[in-house]
């Protein structure tokens, strides 16, 4: 039974996790733990952990934070490469009844290491998971006890079977409002490079070719529209997280980008030909296809 939790990175997700469990009845203890003093601060002014500490940013220094070892669960709410950093520094600390997961945008490099380091009789669980909810800016004082609210929130599992307490947390993240999907973790990457990690950098390069061209202009503001702040929104996205997105799906993302700059290079040749007719019908029968079924699972800001 989860009784204890422990919430490594009390930024967005890991404070609206933290946020989530109190709306949803969790009365047992969050200990929250995070490198930078004003995100722990906001957590717990917010109320998303109960308990906090400050882990210093030292190389090659763990220093084991309070309450890891008496908690059930430990959830990995930073960066991807954050999250491989402490699946090593926590796998010759955990025991096999305590159970991890995160919260990692990619998944693949995440499940190999943990078939590595959590495989063994004598090692704790890890259960890889991503929910796919989020804002494009980050910060505990954002988190809302809704966000995962009508969000999917994909597992990629490593093992065979299931435990009392991996089924605990599933049902914890219904509570939640989200729906569930269990995913290969190449499978996951594969899709998420299209559906999230595409957009991203198409809004990035546009917003960045925006800025390059025209700066601060202030046309820019009186003639662009929803449009313009539709497409560039998550181009406020912090690097921070997307860099390591970057780095540990970079063979998904670079095919992704591959066949749009094919896509666009085909709309440049066809602006006076009836080719063009033919990809916004292509891309109508998308958006009424997938439209009404993305609205309504959308997660509300």
């Amino acid at each position: 039974m989860i009784e204890r939790i422990t919430i490594i990175g009390t930024g967005l997700i890991g404070s609206s996790i933290g946020l989530a469990l109190r709306a949803s009845g969790f009365e047992g203890d969050i200990n929250g733990i995070d490198a930078d003093r004003s995100e722990y601060l906001a957590a717990l002014n917010r109320g998303a952990i109960g308990e906090a500490r400050i882990v210093e940013r030292k190389p090659n220094a763990f220093g084991e934070p309070a309450g890891i070892r008496d908690s059930d669960l430990i959830i990995l709410a930073v960066p991807v490469l954050a999250i491989k950093d402490w699946m090593h520094k926590l796998a010759p600390v955990l025991q096999p009844h305590q159970l991890i997961t995160d919260v990692g945008s990619t998944k693949l490099e995440i499940a190999t290491l943990a078939r590595e380091l959590y495989s063994g009789p004598s090692t704790a669980r890890f259960l890889p998971g991503h929910p796919m909810a989020g804002k494009e800016s980050g910060g505990a004082t954002l988190a809302e006890a809704f966000l995962f609210v009508r969000a999917m929130w994909l597992f990629t599992p490593i093992y065979d079977d299931t435990t009392p307490l991996e089924q605990e947390w599933r049902e914890w993240v219904g509570r939640f409002g989200a729906r569930t999907l269990d995913l290969e973790p190449k499978r996951h990457d594969e899709l998420c490079a299209w559906v999230s990690h595409l957009p991203q950098m198409l809004s990035t390069a546009l917003a960045a070719l925006l800025e390059d061209t025209f700066g601060d202009a202030p046309e820019i503001a009186e003639v662009g529209g929803r449009a313009l702040r539709e497409t560039t929104r998550l181009g406020a996205s912090p690097f921070t997280m997307w860099r390591d997105v970057a780095m540990t799906n970079t063979d998904a993302i670079a095919d992704t980008l591959h066949a749009l700059e094919q896509r666009l290079a085909h709309l440049r040749e066809n602006l006076r030909t009836p080719e063009l007719r033919d990809e916004f019908a292509l891309a109508n029968k998308f958006r009424a296809r997938h439209a009404e079924k993305t609205t309504k699972k959308s997660t509300p800001n």
